[in-house]
């Protein structure tokens, strides 16, 4: 990642990427692009964001961030449905953090025409 560069891996820089969703200038308009804006708000401990963005019925009432994580890098490995067609979609990805990685397929949905997080699992 370029000190420009959007953190979730995108060349653009991150006003111009996910940081239009994070501060609400835009709604992201994929499962996909929901998804590398999550990542992008765990990179910068946004979890007001986080927060609105998981679906109401497994969104936890709080959520604490480890602020000594460092996230390292996102790598979208498979993503099905989740287009402005769709009403659920799934991504499946690698996040790298110093001394590890979480491999997860997250489930997103549709509320009131907003994709949100849903919940997720983790391949083997």
């Amino acid at each position: 990642m370029t000190p420009r560069s959007c953190p979730c891996g995108r060349t653009e820089s991150y006003d111009a990427c996910c940081g239009r969703y994070h501060a609400g200038a835009a709604a992201a308009p994929t499962a996909e692009a929901l998804m590398r804006s999550r990542y992008s708000a765990f990179v910068k401990g946004d979890t007001g964001y986080l927060l609105r963005t998981w679906h109401p019925r497994t969104r936890p009432e709080r959520l604490d961030l480890d602020p000594r994580m460092r996230w390292t890098g996102l790598e979208i490995l498979d993503a099905t449905g989740g287009s402005a067609f769709h009403g659920t979609g799934t991504v499946t990805f690698r996040a790298s953090y110093r001394g590890g990685s979480l491999h997860e397929r997250s489930r997103f949905e549709r509320v009131a025409g907003a994709w949100v997080y849903v919940d997720g699992d983790f391949p083997e």
